[in-house]
């Protein structure tokens, strides 16, 4: 059993909230990158969330979770003091920083609070760090105060202009590299991007015809998350790739998103009847 010690919610939408969780193993060896996978009891399903953050003293793990689904609502309705079943980890690869100089990197809705610790310890490690933090509107937008904090330039925007900027992370990244090339200074090392795919898919669009290596942050339909069940298979380069091992970082340049995309949406159906189903205690 893995206690809640701290639980808060990041937007005022109350749609992606914050746990941080008592386990002590995941906190001594998680970085920025991986992640972990929970169950709420015994005859739950197995849901991998990224590692937003982790405590190696107070030995606690911090997850940010969007309630998407069935598990991820129920999730929600856990208070501080409360336990969860299990949780995994760390699972996947960490991201790779040695010998960056200067990073833009990307976070889509949720995909903020996956990418903000990887920013976090860029900028700690002296890397300059452009953030791009993109949201449908105010009302969902979250970490403002962490992001700024943990980037040299911080772009916020909004697809309806209720909040910073109006407009597409993929415009304000285009921006920022046509800057750099027409002001003379150095152009990014790589851009790191974690969002909806199809907002990752049309950012590696972007910096492909510059040259500038794209990485993302890939979360397809997972089970054990040990390489054996083969449902996160993708294709990367021509080769088949298992997110929960051989990633769940990729070079964008090289992923087949058509058929990653696909593959997304094959149990819409059973997802869409999850969502229909009625608490009769009222719960969620």
């Amino acid at each position: 059993m893995y206690k809640v010690v701290t639980k808060r919610f990041l937007n005022d939408a109350k749609t992606i909230c914050l746990f941080e969780i008592e386990a002590p193993l995941i906190a001594r060896h998680a970085q920025a990158g991986q992640f972990v996978i929970f169950r709420l009891d015994e005859q739950g399903e197995r849901v991998p969330v990224s590692v937003a953050g982790y405590d190696r003293e107070k030995g606690t793990v911090t997850v940010m979770v969007q309630a998407a689904g069935r598990t991820t609502k129920m999730l929600h309705t856990v208070a501080e003091g409360d336990v969860i079943s299990d949780i995994v980890g760390p699972l996947g690869k960490a991201t790779e920083m040695e010998g960056l100089k200067k990073v833009c990197v990307v976070g889509g809705g949720v995909g903020c609070a996956i990418a903000y610790p990887i920013a976090k310890e860029m900028h700690e490690k002296g890397i300059e760090v452009t953030f791009i933090g993109g949201f449908r509107s105010a009302d969902i937008v979250i970490l403002k105060d962490e992001l700024k904090a943990a980037s040299d330039k911080l772009i916020m925007c909004t697809d309806d202009g209720s909040y910073g900027e109006k407009g597409f992370t993929t415009v304000f990244l285009k921006q920022e590299i046509d800057a750099n090339i027409s002001e003379n200074r150095p152009q990014f090392d790589r851009v790191i991007a974690i969002g909806p795919d199809i907002m990752m898919k049309f950012l590696a669009d972007v910096t492909r015809p510059y040259g500038i290596k794209t990485i993302i942050s890939l979360d397809p339909i997972m089970v054990d998350g040990t390489g054996m069940c083969g449902g996160c298979r993708v294709i990367v380069g021509g080769e088949t790739k298992f997110v929960c091992v051989d990633g769940p970082e990729f070079d964008a340049h090289l992923v087949d998103w058509d058929m990653m995309m696909k593959r997304m949406g094959a149990f819409r159906p059973q997802e869409q009847k999850a969502k229909e189903h009625v608490c009769k205690a009222g719960i969620f």
